[in-house]
């Protein structure tokens, strides 16, 4: 079992504590709708800022994952039946929050025939129903490279459509072992390939090689996304794997450099950067 990583963690990584009134403004509207969010899941160290600028990266399908990516902190285990007032509840929350951009996620739902791909395109076609103005990123699960569910998902027409490379390939077997680097490659292609904006993002400092990372670069440009991300790993608890190196913010800077090079019409690149973290800026930029 991996241990609490002890590499002493440097300043750039200092984050504020959670508390601040757009936080509690945030916390009671998820919980009157019964939402969850992959920022209070997953541990984002960027919560504070983000639910104090009165936004959240909402996560549907519940909070149980029935995969075991040994980098996350999402709950794992057999998921309860899909809730099927969660996409109007969903709706009704980006509503009151007022937004102008809403970034949509989910659990791995494998247990169910469609992945929850049903779901997904009912969240989509909801929010976009009850807040015609606001536009609509999702980042979806691989769906197991099922191009019929991922079309049922598309049908709703988000206007960023995004799926994580998370890691580069010689470490899937140790951080993502359900997962496959050549079926999200080809989930990004077929997204791209029906014309939507495409984005995909990984964590660094797992232990990966720097040109690992520019490889895995490559082939994402050449799998059609347009959008990027790169963000420090951070271990969520003891039981998951240590973070191996915390990467410069200069290194970062030369991964955003060699990025745009390539060709991507944007790069976010940065120790506390996470796939959604400013996602409206990304977009118009």
């Amino acid at each position: 079992m991996p241990k609490l990583n002890h590499l002493k963690k440097p300043e750039w990584l200092k984050i504020k504590v959670p508390g601040g009134e757009g936080y509690r403004t945030v916390k009671q509207l998820l919980k009157n709708h019964k939402l969850h969010t992959v920022c209070e899941e997953a541990f984002c160290p960027n919560m504070e800022e983000c639910w104090g600028r009165r936004t959240a990266t909402f996560m549907i399908l519940g909070d149980t994952c029935t995969r075991n990516c040994r980098f996350c902190g999402v709950k794992k285990g057999i998921p309860l039946p899909s809730d099927p007032d969660e996409p109007q509840q969903l709706a009704e929350a980006v509503k009151e929050l007022g937004l102008k951009y809403v970034v949509i996620t989910s659990v791995d739902r494998d247990d169910l025939s469609d992945g929850g791909a049903e779901i997904w395109a009912e969240s989509v076609r909801k929010v976009r129903s009850l807040n015609p103005d606001c536009k609509i990123e999702i980042l979806i699960p691989d769906f197991q490279g099922d191009t019929q569910a991922l079309d049922t998902v598309l049908s709703a027409g988000p206007d960023v459509v995004g799926h994580n490379l998370e890691t580069v390939p010689s470490l899937y077997p140790m951080a993502r072992s359900k997962g496959n680097y050549h079926w999200s490659l080809n989930v990004l292609k077929y997204i791209s390939d029906k014309g939507f904006l495409t984005k995909t993002g990984i964590m660094v400092g797992l232990g990966e090689l720097f040109d690992e990372v520019v490889d895995l670069m490559k082939d994402a440009h050449r799998h059609g996304v347009t959008l990027f991300t790169l963000g420090q790993y951070l271990q969520p608890t003891s039981r998951h794997l240590p973070v191996k190196e915390y990467i410069t913010p200069a290194q970062f800077r030369e991964y955003k450099k060699i990025g745009l090079t390539l060709g991507f019409n944007h790069v976010e690149s940065g120790p506390l950067v996470r796939s959604s973290y400013h996602a409206d800026e990304q977009v118009i930029s």
